[in-house]
């Protein structure tokens, strides 16, 4: 997944404006309690902080992915 393409999905999913304010000031477990912004800024994968965030915020699978019928869902990272 592509920084843009998370932007993208930001603001599809959650709103522009509400998704500003989640990925500035929502902290994830899963990311060591960085924002997802912190965590960009320090070069985690776009798919991990992706999939940190719609799981913080319970959002299901099948709105995870914005509305294109055609845009394919990237996996989740195996972790070591």
């Amino acid at each position: 997944m592509r920084y843009s393409e998370f932007w993208s999905l930001v603001d599809e999913v959650l709103g522009r404006a509400h998704g500003r304010v989640l990925t500035s000031s929502l902290r994830l477990g899963a990311l060591e309690d960085r924002t997802a912004e912190a965590a960009l800024a320090e070069n985690a994968d776009p798919r991990d902080v992706w999939h940190a965030l719609c799981d913080e915020l319970e959002i299901p699978d099948s709105r995870r992915w914005g509305a294109n019928p055609r845009r394919t869902a990237p996996p989740r990272r195996a972790r070591a």
